[in-house]
């Protein structure tokens, strides 16, 4: 038996890591832009534009409008979903080969995003500065600091893994496009999102692939 065959028949799990993978990108990428249609005008008083200000206060800023809870919702669930995909892919990876630490940093980047649930400070808005915006601020650069290097880390890991190789060159183009749009904002952030939105969902396409012949 190879260890990619004695991977899928061992991992009861798989179908829970497969839905976290797919719920929760599409749980956020879904929020934001029904917020952001629905709070346009609410949005544009923070400072935001879609185009000449896309990155202010945006998304972060929807948990501060009137639909604020829901925003809040979706940054606390997609993170505990994508911390439920990361622990799913990291078991499934260590079973057939040595533990991967990208999958660590994903876990990581999961409670990142569940923390961005702290509501942000208006950027512009004259308003004291507060400890729920300095949490924000510190987990939105703990996102940036596990997100993309443990991408980086699993392209090289996917390497050595035979059912996974295919995938690790278009994880690391993802993160080499991904990269500079976190760090220089503008509307190449919108293409950020998307990236890294799509890249789970890659991941976890994969996933079901390798496994869906098995009994979970």
């Amino acid at each position: 038996m190879t260890a990619a065959n004695k991977c899928q028949q061992s991992w009861p799990g798989a179908g829970l890591t497969i839905a976290a993978g797919v719920s929760g990108p599409l749980l956020l990428g879904g929020t934001i832009l029904t917020l952001t249609l629905r709070q346009h005008a609410f949005l544009h008083s923070l400072g935001w534009d879609p185009l000449r200000a896309p990155t202010v206060d945006w998304p972060s800023g929807l948990a501060l409008s009137p639909d604020g809870p829901w925003m809040i919702a979706a940054f606390l669930t997609s993170g505990a979903l994508l911390s439920v995909f990361a622990a799913g892919l990291h078991r499934h990876l260590a079973a057939s080969g040595r533990p991967p630490w990208g999958t660590r940093m994903l876990g990581v980047a999961g409670l990142a995003l569940a923390l961005l649930a702290f509501k942000t400070d208006p950027t512009y808005l004259l308003t004291p500065r507060t400890l729920a915006g300095a949490i924000h601020d510190g987990a939105y650069v703990l996102l940036g600091l596990s997100l993309l290097p443990g991408m980086l880390l699993l392209a090289v890991e996917l390497r050595h893994r035979e059912s996974w190789r295919a995938l690790a060159l278009p994880t690391l183009l993802t993160v080499l496009l991904a990269a500079p749009a976190f760090v220089l904002k503008g509307a190449a952030f919108y293409g950020f999102l998307a990236l890294i939105l799509a890249w789970f969902l890659l991941i976890a396409g994969r996933l079901w692939q390798l496994t869906r012949t098995s009994a979970w």
